[in-house]
């Protein structure tokens, strides 16, 4: 089975195309950008042929998608001879409230629910959407399916999805706790376990996703218990532009002196804080710790907030399991900045991770173990990839339908 894969952002565009047989086979990925706007660029990168760009115009997302169709079956750099050789679309959709606890064929209620999941999650859903509805219509009839970032987490008990907010609050506005990076916990965690030879279901482990946006996921016999990510994206670890958590009457105060507005506030928090609101140089991490090395005091405090929230949650979360075997690292950052993780996890020697330097030091996009032979509790670096998940589900619901 080929399944195209599909990641739609407001005016960006991933994909792949996997041929999905005992083990799955990349055949060509890429990303469309500028989408919306003039001079939108299309960079597919083909296996075993060379990469091809194009610029031009891209005004929807109906046209970004025509433009991927045509790459993946172009004489000199397509990798199929027909798109009727497409069997299936995966689409990543952010927000699936209480709808949807497992990836979901795509029929007329479907797009109804997702639709409705719009105001929960305005900047990604209707572009989610709206790859989804330029599908039908340039390929009618293939099967399509959404996997949520939030489906993973919808095993939270209330206990640790409620806010302590008037109920009527969740009953008519649903606001909770729906946690997000949902499908990338749920690959590691499985990952993880596969390699280990253990069994996922008689395991504890905290998963840490450290990239510009964060979240830990506490994860007790394979199911999601608690995460830190909330009913938006914001809510958790300080990550690159997002405060995390926050005192709410120290954002009221704010607001209120510097007379800001919804909007305006909204970007304070999700666009001018986090690491480079504290830094006043940068979000990412690379660039941070170059200047902390220099001795820039703001860059070197910004990497210690990150660290810090990050193992006060795998704390928090190992008592709430009542224990832990296992920490994962994934993402831009857990998966390939050997300083954060050493910062993080040479503390935990009170949990029972002996922690391995050496085996971390330098380790970058690779799986491996990076706690010391008999350490108690293990800790890992996990390569995630979320289009696999997307396409891995795909197959499994649209071939139930045969």
């Amino acid at each position: 089975m080929n399944v195209l894969v599909f990641n739609c952002g407001s005016s960006s565009l991933k994909y792949q195309l996997l041929s999905m047989g005992e083990e799955a086979t990349l055949l060509a990925k890429g990303l469309v950008e500028r989408i919306h706007l003039k001079e939108g660029i299309i960079s597919h990168k083909p296996e075993g042929k060379k990469k091809f760009e194009s610029v031009q115009d891209i005004p929807n997302h109906g046209v970004a998608i025509d433009l991927v169709l045509k790459a993946l079956v172009h004489p000199e750099h397509g990798v199929i001879s027909s798109i009727k050789e497409i069997d299936a679309a995966g689409h990543r959709v952010a927000h699936g409230g209480e709808y949807f606890k497992d990836s979901a064929l795509i029929d007329a209620k479907a797009k109804e629910l997702i639709a409705s999941c719009c105001e929960l999650a305005p900047l990604h859903n209707p572009a989610n959407l709206e790859g989804i509805l330029s599908m039908e219509k340039l390929l009618p009839g293939i099967p399509q399916v959404a996997v949520f970032d939030t489906s993973f987490h919808q095993t939270l008990p209330p206990k640790a999805f409620m806010y302590g907010l008037p109920y009527d609050c969740y009953e008519t506005l649903r606001v909770r706790k729906y946690g997000f990076h949902g499908t990338s916990h749920k690959f590691v965690a499985n990952k993880a376990c596969e390699i280990l030879g253990w069994n996922i279901e008689d395991k504890k482990i905290v998963s840490c996703h450290l990239g510009n946006g964060a979240s830990v996921c506490a994860i007790d016999g394979g199911k999601s218990i608690e995460t830190s990510m909330g009913f938006t994206p914001n809510e958790g670890l300080l990550m690159g532009t997002r405060t995390g958590n926050l005192d709410l009457g120290a954002l009221l105060y704010i607001a209120e002196k510097k007379n800001l507005s919804i909007d305006e506030t909204n970007k304070l928090i999700n666009k001018q804080s986090g690491l480079a609101g504290i830094s006043g140089i940068s979000s990412d991490m690379r660039d941070l710790e170059l200047a902390a090395e220099g001795g820039n005091k703001r860059a070197q405090l910004a990497l210690d907030m990150f660290a810090y929230r990050v193992k006060r949650f795998v704390g928090s979360y190992t008592a709430s399991m009542g224990g832990v075997d296992l920490v994962i690292f994934t993402g831009g950052i857990g998966e390939n900045d050997c300083i954060s993780r050493a910062k993080i996890a040479g503390d935990f020697a009170y949990l029972g991770l002996d922690f391995d330097l050496e085996k971390n030091d330098g380790l970058r996009g690779k799986d491996a173990i990076i706690s010391k032979e008999g350490s108690k509790v293990k800790a890992m670096v996990i390569t995630t990839n979320e289009e696999l998940v997307i396409a891995s589900d795909t197959q499994r619901i649209v071939s139930a339908l045969n």
